[in-house]
């Protein structure tokens, strides 16, 4: 049976680097403000705001699609290896660069959605941590998904505290570093 229904033309490769610069612009601008307004982020894009609402109906879509980017990036830094400390380490400083984002993201969308999206960058740490209870380095009285959510959680918790002056940015990652293993090593 054949369908009426055109098939999608293929974006023109303008569209595409509009696109693009539209959230390469919308991440930089949530970095330097969490509550950058599209008319704002339009202007770094170099693009008109007709433009941007043509890609992105809503600040929600683009704030959605700059999270993707951050959390394709964090996964792409997370994905080379280490031990747990290193990754630790390195999702501390993914985590505190795009702290901005995460702020914005947290306001805007439900908790289930935000973990959900960070899937990607937690298969890492539980790679890790089942390594880990395989050879004995990491306790195995618990399961390894609790110990992806305390990890996932103190990270979190250091962040939320470096904002509230809680805690020294230049002290965190020694901090959390020591926490996480402290708590994934029993």
């Amino acid at each position: 049976m054949a369908s009426n229904a055109p098939t999608p033309r293929p974006r023109r490769a303008d569209a595409e680097r509009n696109a693009a610069a539209i959230v390469d612009a919308g991440l930089d601008c949530f970095l330097a403000d969490p509550q950058a307004s599209m008319a704002a982020i339009a202007r770094a894009a170099g693009v008109s705001r007709v433009t941007l609402y043509s890609h992105f109906a809503t600040r929600e879509a683009l704030l959605d699609a700059a999270f993707d980017r951050a959390a394709a990036e964090a996964a792409a830094a997370l994905a080379d290896g280490g031990d747990l400390a290193w990754l630790v380490r390195t999702s501390w400083r993914l985590l505190d660069r795009h702290s901005a984002v995460f702020a914005a993201v947290s306001a805007a969308f439900p908790p289930e959605q935000l973990r959900e999206r960070h899937d990607r960058i937690l298969a890492p740490v539980r790679r890790l941590i089942v390594r880990g209870q395989e050879v004995g380095e990491v306790r195995s009285d618990l399961s390894a998904d609790w110990l992806v959510t305390v990890v996932y959680s103190l990270v979190h918790a250091a962040a939320a505290e470096v904002q509230a002056g809680r805690l020294d940015a230049a002290e965190a990652p020694d901090v959390l570093t020591s926490t996480v293993l402290a708590a994934v090593r029993g």
